[in-house]
């Protein structure tokens, strides 16, 4: 539905990337947070942003107006060009913090893509707008990685392996589990991350977390929570990322203390998660939240179910 001004909005969810497990090929949506596009047709010639508001709604003092170096404008334009005509005008509300860990520059280029789909004549599936959302990550990420665009774009947990793109593959869900998503108020840069990462790892590092991602998913088809907690570790890039996140062991260590499953970076973080069973969900987002302020680091938090919704048009 368009509102007065002729605007679609779309929403799309934050997400959590490579959930421990599954490096660059396994997402978790999230509720809560997310950013918003609205779209228009527009007199003048191809994809043009109007306007960029930050998560106070007001203008954005970090984010670029340029449609050629936001991800919301390249998605949107890389479907436009292909399926549109005319000129499209958007205007992005963020939502969620940037270089977070949580998916920011995904749930821009998701949301921008779901917007401008909404106004062709024949809009395409769901599915269809995943490779026009990568072309957006892009640009942030330095390559067609799906971990956040396939949740954001889809919701609930989602296998992406790049081997398999562009197909990505929804994943059973265990119930009664839930994620609980902590964001200090730090940021990393995850092309920075990227390239600072190893290349070389041992056989038995790699056979290892190849076993982990493997139980991982055989729990969450059986829902069996006990192997879940068992499957829930990451023994490659953790061990290579907890330094940049100062307050990552204090709250990792107080999410197991208070019956977390398993805790570890969001992407490349600063953002922590952990997933654990519904009932303990606020007594251990407490303790993450307490050991983050003891490392006198604000932060935000979110509960979620693992089957968060995905990128949607709202009504106007």
């Amino acid at each position: 539905m368009r509102d007065q001004d002729g605007f679609i909005t779309a929403f799309a969810p934050a997400s959590i990337g490579n959930v421990a497990v599954g490096f660059d090929m396994l997402g978790l949506a999230i509720s809560g947070a997310g950013d918003r596009v609205s779209a228009r047709r527009s007199d003048a010639d191809g994809v043009h942003i109007s306007a960029v508001y930050g998560i106070d709604g007001k203008p954005h003092p970090e984010l670029s107006g340029d449609a050629r170096q936001n991800t919301a404008s390249v998605a949107a334009a890389a479907l436009w060009e292909q399926y549109g005509d005319g000129g499209l005008e958007l205007q992005v509300r963020k939502g969620v913090p940037l270089q977070s860990g949580m998916g920011s520059s995904a749930a821009s280029a998701v949301a921008g893509v779901v917007a401008a789909n909404a106004l062709l004549e024949q809009p395409l599936e769901t599915a269809a707008l995943m490779e026009f959302a990568l072309a957006g990550e892009s640009l942030a990420s330095g390559g067609m990685h799906a971990d956040n665009v396939a949740p954001s774009l889809l919701g609930g947990l989602v296998l992406c392996p790049p081997a398999l793109m562009p197909d990505v593959i929804k994943l059973d869900v265990p119930t009664g589990i839930c994620s609980v998503l902590l964001h200090p108020e730090l940021s990393v840069n995850t092309a920075e991350s990227r390239r600072g990462l190893a290349n070389n790892i041992s056989y038995e590092q790699w056979l290892t977390q190849q076993g982990y991602l493997a139980g991982f998913i055989a729990a969450c088809r059986m829902n069996d929570h006990a192997l879940l907690k068992r499957c829930l570790h990451d023994v490659i890039i953790e061990p290579q990322r907890a330094a940049s996140v100062s307050c990552f062991a204090a709250v990792r260590d107080a999410s197991l203390a208070a019956g977390a499953l398993g805790c570890s970076l969001s992407g490349s973080g600063p953002s922590i998660f952990a997933l654990c069973e519904e009932a303990a969900a606020a007594p251990i987002a407490a303790a993450m939240e307490a050991a983050c302020r003891a490392s006198e680091i604000d932060c935000q938090l979110w509960i979620s179910p693992m089957t968060a919704n995905g990128a949607h048009v709202e009504s106007a």
